[in-house]
């Protein structure tokens, strides 16, 4: 939905600064997150550790114009054709305009709180609704004060169901928290001890969660659970309650059996007198809690018993909630990194011995300090202890210095260390074997690192990187771009071998607008790096599409099996609005969507929200070359009415690119709103081959020179053959560093002393040979491979092939120095 910055100023009581008129689809609280400038309002949220106005400056150059405050910038003057909306807290702004935004869906709302569950019982009622309705939910766990704002603003006119979750770790929270979800149907998961230190008693923090559900129709429970009960009863609502049950055959929803097989769980109950049973995919007790309260939800919704047994047989795992994978050294591994508390750790625990029972494999806890659980810390750990005996933990592997304080209290085959690092440098990661491993801590201990181990260098040859050509080359290209016209700086392949994360920190610096990697793994480098700009996937894969949600990298997306299972891995991981971009094939014939998709691909994308189209784009063949000129007219024609067609189907923004570098140079008219800028940036002109300012220089060292006579040959298979006294120079480098072999023999050369020194026989994996006949030269001195003095373009002209080839070719090995002038 469309607000304009006027009404949202009304809405949120704001002093307007600024009078441009502005609509805005799109709020935004993490500068990083930013996809949608024009159509953005950011608010800058403060937190203990974090200032969201220091941010306004850099989304300003990004292209955001609206922004909530609660001070001015110093120098707002600066900030032209600008909104300020001023503010007394921003959060607060922030939550009043997602209550507003809420009051305008007469819908089905599912509330869900609780300890444990949450998560999984959205995503499952996602799974069982979604086929006939059209659900909008919390992104992954958007339950906070800041996440449930987010969540709520997704609704749209398309919305038939809201499912959002509600999270609180101190009292007064829900009180914030419920008037923006407003549920219709309240869904109490279960009661733990996670933040108990913030509440008197559990009976506190029951009546804090239950404050979600003063207003709704139905409130959905465990009536097992003596404390929730008790709560429910106290909290005197008036709505109706399907309590469901295991031990109350009066109550509504009654469990009549539940058969644990090996690899399911048969659950018989009667609804209002009416017996019906169903299957699900797991084993564990948790999974049969959070589905006997999705199964009251589908019940009070009218789901026919018929289709809640169907699809229940057909529920999947929840990404990040108890995920099990296969490890290295035949281990098998469940991740649940992402907290650590008594309650889940129970659950958890359950989890990991009816997987070992399956395999055989002894069973491992990896456990970190668990914080905030309202017990004192020997308390806390014998019962942690009681809990590893009860469900017979063979191995434990305590992380933090609270748990390894209390080490004596555990009586299985233990180890400590201080920290994740401690025991990531330990040998005992790599002795794992043929084990079942829990891997459960609290997010502070980045327990991830410890899952990416257990699922699965240099020398005197360097390649000198030229920062300041760099950017130069960059603003070159961009003085020659229309007004408006956005550039990607294409960073895939190492960044042409220059060594990917200094030069996406210094496009960043200055501020290009996109960057483009070829694989998911290239990105999330960059993200680990501390890169926020924008990046682009050319090249996803269906193995990494964990990767591109956990990373913000957005994909190329090219045909209708890549959307469908990229839609599929969103829903099922709980994202939302993921921003992709649509690639078309207008005759390079490698990848993409033919013009003639479009209609279906426009009704595909409408019919669902995980996914949403950023960019469309599509790749010359050969605008380098005047021969294709009017190949290449017929692209833009091409490529112009598709994208047109497809862009007036949807209401918000979407980029188009086709020009290359040398698109940028010889095809004006085709810049579109974005270019893609990739050989010329690395100081190559891919029109004519020409060298710009030169970024990489690649040099090795003399380190040996041998005196040899006439007749002599030199490297493997005698193939230096010599016909002169010579000096032949050994340096470090060779195939295994990149330098191709084809040019050994007298094919190439080097320059010593600027002067050129041919290779001499094969080139080996290590080492080259060289001729230095009549060069003043000596061990140690430098050779320059390729650079300032000598283009890569030569080399690429000996080897009968691209620039890019020879770039792209270096090796991790080499190492890299960065240096601006």
């Amino acid at each position: 939905m469309l607000y304009t910055i006027k009404q949202i100023a009304e809405i949120i009581q704001a002093d307007r600064v600024g009078l441009q008129d502005c609509n805005i689809s799109w709020i935004l609280t993490d500068s990083r997150s930013l996809c949608f400038p024009d159509e953005t309002l950011f608010f800058a949220l403060k937190t203990a550790r974090n200032d969201g106005a220091d941010y306004i400056g850099e989304l300003h150059k990004r292209g955001v114009k609206n922004f909530v405050v609660s001070q001015l910038p110093a120098n707002v003057e600066d900030y032209a054709e600008s909104n300020f909306l001023l503010v007394n807290d921003t959060l607060t702004a922030l939550q009043l305009l997602a209550a507003s935004h809420r009051s305008q869906f007469d819908i089905p709302i599912i509330g869900i709180t609780g300890s444990n569950g949450k998560t999984v019982v959205k995503e499952w009622l996602n799974q069982l609704l979604s086929p006939d309705r059209h659900i909008v939910r919390s992104p992954r766990s958007y339950n906070s004060q800041i996440g449930v704002p987010l969540s709520i603003w997704q609704l749209n006119k398309d919305a038939e169901i809201g499912i959002f979750e509600a999270g609180i770790s101190q009292v007064d929270e829900m009180s914030r928290l419920q008037p923006m979800i407003l549920p219709t149907i309240g869904v109490l998961t279960n009661i733990g001890g996670a933040h108990q230190e913030n509440f008197s008693s559990m009976t506190e923090k029951c009546l804090e969660k239950i404050e979600l559900f003063k207003n709704c129709d139905v409130l959905i429970y465990d009536a097992d659970d003596d404390l929730i009960r008790d709560c429910v009863f106290r909290s005197m609502f008036s709505s109706r309650e399907i309590a469901w049950s295991r031990e109350d055959r009066e109550r509504p929803l009654f469990i009549n059996e539940v058969v644990v097989n090996e690899t399911s769980t048969h659950i018989v109950y009667s609804y209002l007198g009416m017996r019906n049973e169903f299957d699900i995919p797991f084993i564990d007790e948790a999974a049969l809690q959070n589905a006997l309260h999705c199964l009251a939800v589908c019940l009070y919704l009218m789901l026919p018993s018929e289709q809640i047994a169907e699809r229940m047989a057909k529920l999947e795992p929840v990404a990040m909630r108890l995920e099990v994978k296969e490890g290295k050294s035949n281990n098998q591994i469940i991740n649940d990194s992402y907290n650590s508390d008594l309650g889940s750790l129970d659950i958890a625990l359950d989890f990991l011995y009816r997987r070992s029972l399956l395999s055989g494999m002894r069973r491992t806890l990896i456990l970190s300090d668990i914080l905030e659980s309202g017990h004192s810390s020997g308390t806390l750990y014998r019962r942690v202890s009681k809990l590893l005996k009860e469900r017979k933990v063979d191995v434990l592997i305590g992380i933090g210095p609270e748990i390894s304080a209390y080490k004596e209290v555990f009586h299985q085959e233990s180890y400590f260390f201080a920290s994740t690092r401690s025991f990531i440098n330990s040998e005992l990661i790599h002795s794992l074997n043929h084990q079942t491993i829990l891997v459960k801590g609290a997010r502070i201990f980045q327990f991830e690192q410890i899952v990416q181990l257990l699922e699965m260098k240099r020398h005197e040859t360097i390649l000198e990187v030229n920062l300041s050509n760099l950017i130069n080359n960059y603003n070159r290209y961009a003085e020659k771009l229309n007004q408006g016209v956005k550039m990607i700086a294409m960073v895939k392949a190492s960044a042409y071998g220059a060594g990917t994360v200094e030069i996406a920190k210094t496009l960043q610096t200055h501020h290009a607008d996109y960057l483009a990697v070829a694989l998911a793994d290239e990105g999330a480098e960059l993200r680990d790096a501390g890169i926020s700009t924008d990046i682009m996937v050319m090249n996803p894969e269906l193995t990494t599409f964990r990767t591109l949600f956990d990373q913000r990298l957005e994909p190329e997306v090219y045909s209708f099996e890549m959307l469908d299972a990229l839609m599929r891995f969103a829903q099922h991981a709980g994202v939302a609005q993921f921003p992709i971009h649509i690639k078309l094939n207008t005759g390079m014939n490698r990848l993409g969507f033919d013009p003639q998709d479009i209609e279906r691909l426009i009704e595909r994308l409408r019919g669902q929200h995980a996914l949403i189209p950023r960019s469309i784009f599509s790749h010359f063949v050969g605008a380098d070359d005047p021969k294709f000129d009017d190949f290449t007219r017929k692209q833009i024609k091409i490529f112009d009415e598709a994208s047109s067609k497809f862009m007036s189907a949807f209401t918000h923004k979407i980029l188009r690119h086709i020009c290359n570098t040398a698109g940028i140079t010889r095809f004006p008219e085709a810049h579109f709103d974005m270019v893609r800028l990739g050989l010329g940036l690395y100081g190559i002109d891919s029109v004519n081959n020409e060298m710009l300012d030169c970024v990489c220089t690649l040099t090795s060292t003399i380190l040996q020179i041998h005196e040899l006579e006439p007749d002599e040959t030199v490297g493997y298979g005698r193939k230096g053959h010599l016909t002169r006294k010579s000096k032949i120079a050994a340096i470090p480098i060779g195939y295994a560093d990149g330098i191709n072999r084809h040019l050994g023999n007298g094919r190439g050369y080097c320059l010593v002393k600027n002067q050129p020194a041919p290779y001499v026989g094969n080139i080996c994996m290590d080492i080259a040979m060289i001729d230095v006949t009549g060069i003043d030269c000596k061990v140690g001195d430098q050779v320059e491979i390729f650079g300032e003095n000598l283009p890569v373009t030569k080399l690429s002209e000996w080897l009968d092939t691209i620039p890019y080839e020879i770039l792209t070719s270096m090796s991790s090995r080499v190492k890299r120095i960065c240096f601006q002038e």
